[in-house]
């Protein structure tokens, strides 16, 4: 994604958007059995909200929240850097950049308003679960409009 293309930094989401996209993800998670921690930052990559379901493990804490600042600092899902990881393994190197799949930027009338990462699960099912917050977000937004 060449950066002409990319989506420009908004204003943050409110919490209670935060709070609509965390429980889309959580049900999702519920539904399907799937441990599942979720966290939303804000456009500046800062923890808004964090839930970890029963019985997950703690360490999936900072791997969610690391997907999601992940997600909003290179304006892209984090599935791209897994993708790329192996014919470019510099990409470790790269500060804040988070080479497993399951965060995404919280889009908003075209412009990134913050970002959504979930672990816990595999990087599949943590994609699924976070895209489940991003359609909850994008849902509501075509609801203002």
């Amino acid at each position: 994604m060449s950066t002409a293309t990319q989506p420009g930094y908004g204003a943050s989401l409110s919490l209670a958007d935060a709070r609509r996209i965390a429980d889309a993800a959580s049900q999702t998670a519920l539904a399907k059995g799937m441990p599942s921690v979720i966290a939303v930052v804000d456009v500046g990559g800062h923890l808004v909200l964090q839930e970890r379901l029963d019985d997950t493990q703690f360490g999936s804490i900072r791997v969610a929240e690391a997907k999601a600042r992940s997600a909003v600092a290179f304006k892209r899902p984090t599935k791209v850097f897994e993708e790329s990881l192996a014919h470019t393994p510099r990409i470790l190197a790269l500060d804040e950049a988070m080479p497993v799949d399951g965060g995404f930027p919280l889009i908003v009338g075209g412009e990134i308003v913050g970002g959504i990462g979930a672990a816990g699960a595999t990087p599949d099912e943590g994609a699924e679960i976070a895209l489940a917050g991003v359609n909850a977000l994008t849902s509501a937004a075509a609801g203002k409009d």
